[in-house]
């Protein structure tokens, strides 16, 4: 772990070295600072010379001065170091993410990469700062302030160091204490996260069924576990500070009265007692700042682990070593394929799938709700790899391809159709950077999309809201659709993407793929029987299986599943939907 976080100090090396180096420098001006007041009341007051206190206090001030600057620097080095490590950290987390598989994004909860991204790095990055400066800062003050008490008076600094070994047990005890704690309450944090996350997103649903309360009352449960974990944390915390007061004051009066004894005996002067009750407070307030180090490194741990998980996380997909870096054709073939989420574990989704498919051709997938349809085409793109048989695409086995390459050639329109903010020439330019105005035009046609762009005010313009929110349902599948026809794939997946559009568009672009892409395999999944009857072949998945794989005449009197729903659908009207069948 250790070392992947410090793999991110990158291009910060040298501002993370410069910043120790300020503190000690600063350090070293404070400590030389009581000496010179203790000169001062020795020499300067007690010898009558007014010479002497001027030429020492101005020296005073200049080092007061300098041990300012070096603090003015340690601190523009640590802010520029900890933001910095936090950036390269939020990106490292980020790219590797990019790479994740399907099943590596199931692994980490949405809720919980949010909370890695965000709280977990700013925990870390203030640890960062004050590792930077207390760090270093505390334990040359402790020292410093130490040696220089033993040089002053061996007997009185004695007291300074039974105080801190005492301090020293009780705050490792309390930081056994509440690092439990902390380490829980990141977890608390996921929970919370995911709660505005749904509730976000959810919005209209939850207005539309009158949640609100409901989803009220599971933020405030989330924050008050939140709650709970910090004030327990806080409440074996609450001790440290008192006691410590406690700790420092009794040194002060004890290193009064005995030298007080000592300066009457002839054997402490009064501008020693001075700096030696100096140093006291340095020492105790440094080993304070040591015990609030302890906290904000608890606190930070539990976050680097999880950081350091995401960095480390590796993609459950990987290249082959020497990747074939083009799709020949779309032809695609199953063979023997079994499929799980999790392998090993429970009952595979995918069972004995055998298919060929040929390049060009048009093929539907229906089947009831859990059948596997959509992880049958998961496969193709390979946004999962097949858990038992192979899995031919070109006539190359997925695994062969640089993964690039072939989803490049793999275009897909998911059920949950996403557009991100910006015009509608943005969003359809995901599927070619390079795409002019014309070609965008172009697949708007064959999708019907050009239908209600043209009627928009500012046309290819428009701006499209966070998440497509401005336009409807059925004008987003047609825009997703039009979006993965620039590509010019030689596969086309199209995942239930038509059922939001009347059955007459759905019909107008089922013909403009048969004229304007034949080349193209096209892989229909639908729930209506008229979006998917004209195709060249039809799958008919049952419980993971594929219970049936022919022509819609052919089904309709060999597949009884097939024939049941049709039956169903043309009695119930075209828009019958295909679990009806139930």
């Amino acid at each position: 772990m250790l070392k992947t976080l410090t793999a991110q100090i990158g291009e910060f090396k040298l501002v993370s070295v410069l910043t120790p180096l300020m503190m000690i420098f600063e350090v070293i001006c404070e400590m030389v600072i009581p000496v010179l007041m203790g000169r001062i009341v020795d020499l300067g007051i007690n010898g009558g010379s007014m010479e002497y206190i001027v030429r020492t206090g101005l020296l005073m001030l200049v080092v007061a001065l300098m041990g300012l600057m070096f603090g003015i620097l340690g601190g523009v080095f640590a802010a520029r170091a900890s933001a910095g490590v936090a950036r390269n950290l939020r990106k490292a987390m980020h790219d590797n993410i990019q790479t994740f598989s399907f099943s590596n994004i199931d692994k980490f909860s949405t809720s919980s990469l949010v909370t890695r991204l965000t709280t977990d790095v700013t925990n870390v990055q203030n640890a960062y700062q004050m590792l930077l400066r207390m760090a270093m800062r505390s334990p040359m003050t402790l020292i410093i302030a130490m040696s220089m008490s033993f040089i002053i008076s061996p007997r009185l600094a004695s007291i300074y160091l039974g105080a801190v070994v005492i301090l020293a047990v009780i705050v490792m005890l309390l930081m056994g204490r509440v690092t439990k704690y902390f380490k829980k309450v990141f977890e608390r944090y996921d929970d919370l996260n995911s709660s505005v996350q749904e509730n976000v997103s959810a919005i209209r649903v939850v207005k539309a069924y009158v949640r609100e309360d409901y989803e009220v009352h599971k933020f405030n449960v989330a924050a008050g576990n939140i709650y709970k974990m910090f004030k327990k944390a806080e409440n074996n915390m609450a001790g440290i500070s008192p006691f410590m007061m406690t700790v420092v004051y009794s040194c002060i009066l004890l290193i009064s009265w005995f030298g007080a004894h000592f300066i009457v005996s002839g054997s402490l002067t009064t501008g020693q007692l001075m700096s030696l009750l100096t140093y006291c407070m340095n020492i105790l307030m440094s080993l304070m700042m040591l015990s609030m180090i302890f906290v904000m490194l608890t606190m930070s741990e539990a976050s680097a682990k999880r950081i350091a998980e995401v960095i480390q996380e590796k993609s459950s997909l990987t290249n082959p070593e020497e990747p074939i870096m083009e799709v020949p054709d779309g032809s695609i073939v199953f063979e023997d394929v079994d499929f799980s989420y999790r392998p090993g574990k429970g009952d595979p989704v995918l069972k004995d799938v055998t298919l060929s498919i040929r390049s060009g051709e048009s093929i539907g997938i229906i089947g009831g709700t859990g059948s596997a349809k959509s992880s049958l085409v998961n496969l193709v793109s390979r946004l999962y790899d097949v858990t038992q048989g192979r899995l031919l695409v070109g006539g190359h086995d997925v695994r062969e391809y640089d993964m690039e390459a072939l989803r490049n050639q793999v275009s897909v329109v998911l059920q949950n159709n996403v557009l991100f903010s910006g015009t509608i020439l943005d969003n359809l330019r995901w599927g070619d950077p390079e795409a002019t105005e014309e070609d965008c035009r172009r697949v708007c046609r064959m999708a019907c999309a050009d239908e209600f762009i043209e009627k928009m005010p500012d046309g290819y313009m428009t701006y499209i809201e966070q998440g497509g929110t401005n336009v409807s349902g059925g004008q987003k599948q047609r825009l997703c659709i039009a979006r993965a026809l620039l590509k010019k794939p030689r596969i086309l997946i199209l995942d239930d993407s038509t059922s939001a559009v009347d059955t007459a568009t759905d019909a107008k672009i089922r013909k403009a793929f048969a004229e304007e892409i034949p080349d193209t395999t096209k892989l229909i999944i639908a729930q209506r029987i008229a979006s998917v009857k004209d195709c060249d072949r039809i799958i008919v998945m049952d419980e993971g299986r594929v219970s049936a794989f022919d022509t819609h005449e052919n089904l309709l009197s060999s597949s009884e599943i097939y024939r049941e729903v049709y039956e169903s659908q043309v009695g119930a009207g075209a828009d019958a939907d295909f679990d009806k069948k139930q």
